[in-house]
C-alpha cells in the first residue's frame, strides 16, 4: 500500500488557516522561524552542493496566497545561505514553494542576490509566457517541478499551487529549448506507470526525495525496482533525502540499504539534499547538519562523496567552476 501524507486535522487545519488569515490582514502574526542546523562534522568538497531547499518570505515582501495548502515557516534566502556557510557549502538549490503559489518572485529574488551561489527549479504552467520563462532562465532557473497526479490509493495531488504532472506532457518541448530538466515529486509505483511516457520526453527527468519508495515493502519491490533500472539506464537523476521515506528517524536505518542500492545502480546520477526547511515534519524535522553526518558515515569513500555532493550537482544544475 503506498503512504500517504496524513492531511492536518479539520480543526487544526481550520486554526491554522484562521492564525494566516489574521496575518493576511494585519501582518502582526508572530511566524514560526525556520531552524538553522547545527555544524556537521563532515569536511565536504569544494563546491559542494544543498540541492533542494525551499525559501519562504519574508512575508510582508512575498506575501502568500488567500488559501496556502500549508503554513509555512519564515525561511528566506539569507537563512538559507547561512545554513550553506553552517555546512561549509558553496552552492545549493531553490526549489519554488507550492505555498507561494506559481509567483516566482521570492525565487527570483533570491537568485538575484546570490547568483554565484544558488540555482532555481521553478512552478509554472503552460499559460506562462515564453518571455517570462526566457527571465526565469536568464536569473538562474535550470527546471521546472511538477506533481504526480492521483494514482491507485491516492486521494490528492499535492499542495495547492503545486503543478500537475499532465501538464509536463505539455510543455516537454518547450523546457527542451531552454535545456531545462522536470524535477518529479511522485511515488516510485506511479513512476513507473508513467515511466514509458516521461522518458520519451528528451528532457532530464529529475526525483525528489529519492524516488518516494516505501522501506517497509522492502527492496525487492517492483517500483523500487524499476527505480534502479531507470538509474543505471541514466533515465533519471535521484535527489537523496532519506528523511521523507523513513518510518525510523532521526537516523533513518530503514533507508540505508535502499540508498545504498541507489549508489551501486548509478552514483553519477545522484545528488543530496537537506529538504530545509522540512515543512510539515513536526517533531520528527531533521538538523541538516546531521542528515550530512549520516551521509558521510554511510558513504565513507571520499572520491564518492565528491561526486555526489559537488561534480553531480555542477552538472545537473550548470554551476560553472
Amino acid at each position: 500500500m503506498i503512504t500517504q501524507q496524513a492531511p492536518l486535522p479539520a480543526r487544526r487545519h481550520n486554526k491554522e488557516m484562521r492564525k494566516w488569515r489574521l496575518f493576511h490582514l494585519t501582518r502582526e502574526m508572530p511566524m514560526n522561524i525556520a531552524p538553522l542546523p547545527s555544524a556537521s562534522t563532515l569536511l565536504p568538497p569544494a563546491n559542494a552542493c544543498d540541492c533542494h531547499a525551499h525559501i519562504m518570505g519574508p512575508f510582508d515582501r512575498f506575501p502568500l496566497p488567500n488559501n496556502p495548502g500549508y503554513l509555512p515557516p519564515l525561511a528566506p534566502a539569507e537563512n538559507f545561505v547561512k545554513l550553506l556557510d553552517t555546512l561549509r557549502f558553496g552552492r545549493g538549490v531553490v526549489v519554488q514553494s507550492s505555498s507561494h503559489g506559481r509567483d516566482p518572485r521570492v525565487l527570483l529574488d533570491a537568485l538575484a542576490r546570490f547568483p554565484s551561489r544558488l540555482r532555481g527549479v521553478a512552478l509554472a504552467d503552460n499559460s506562462v509566457s515564453d518571455a517570462d520563462l526566457e527571465a526565469m532562465n536568464a536569473g538562474g532557473v535550470r527546471g521546472l517541478r511538477f506533481t504526480g497526479m492521483p494514482y491507485t490509493g491516492s486521494t490528492a495531488s499535492g499542495h495547492s499551487g503545486s503543478v500537475p504532472i499532465w501538464e509536463l506532457f505539455e510543455m516537454a518541448p518547450r523546457l527542451k529549448a531552454l535545456g531545462w530538466h522536470a524535477q518529479l515529486w511522485m511515488h516510485c509505483d506511479q513512476l513507473s506507470e508513467l515511466a514509458p511516457r516521461l522518458t520519451r520526453l528528451g528532457i532530464p527527468l529529475v526525483l525528489d526525495h529519492m524516488g518516494r519508495f516505501d522501506t517497509a515493502s522492502g527492496l525487492q519491490h517492483p517500483g523500487f525496482q524499476n527505480l534502479l533500472a531507470l538509474l543505471r539506464a541514466e533515465a533519471v537523476w535521484i535527489k537523496m533525502v532519506p528523511q521523507r521515506n523513513s518510518e525510523q528517524p532521526p537516523d533513518y536505518a530503514d533507508v540505508r540499504p535502499f540508498q545504498a542500492a541507489l549508489i551501486e545502480a548509478n552514483a553519477d546520477r545522484l545528488v543530496w539534499a537537506s529538504d530545509w526547511p522540512h515543512t510539515n515534519m513536526g517533531k520528527h524535522a531533521p538538523d541538516a547538519g546531521h542528515l550530512l553526518d549520516l551521509f558521510g558515515e554511510w558513504v565513507s569513500d571520499a572520491s564518492l562523496r565528491t561526486r555526489i555532493l559537488a561534480t553531480n550537482p555542477a552538472k545537473l544544475y550548470g554551476f560553472k567552476n
